[in-house]
């Protein structure tokens, strides 16, 4: 497959700029997922030693992606400890 892209390119360079965006695209899809899977409080993948991890989250854990206007080190604790 990566043979027949290279010949494309060959032929039609004006598809390199296509290929180069759809492949960064592909590789920060990529990339994400597996923070989502990696990082994510909601997936737990050791559910023996770990099966709630979302318990042990802090106030001023962030585990958002991007955070616009919250500073989480200023956050307090507004629950009971379970």
């Amino acid at each position: 497959m990566l043979c027949q892209i290279i010949s494309q390119a060959k032929k039609h360079p004006s598809l390199i700029p296509f290929f180069i965006f759809i492949g960064a695209g592909g590789t920060g899809a990529a990339l994400y997922v597996t923070r989502l899977a990696l990082f994510n409080p909601d997936v737990s993948w050791d559910r023996k030693n770990n099966p709630e991890p979302w318990n042990k989250l802090g106030p001023n854990d962030q585990y958002k992606f991007y955070s616009v206007n919250v500073d989480y080190n200023k956050l307090k604790k507004e629950g009971p400890d379970f």
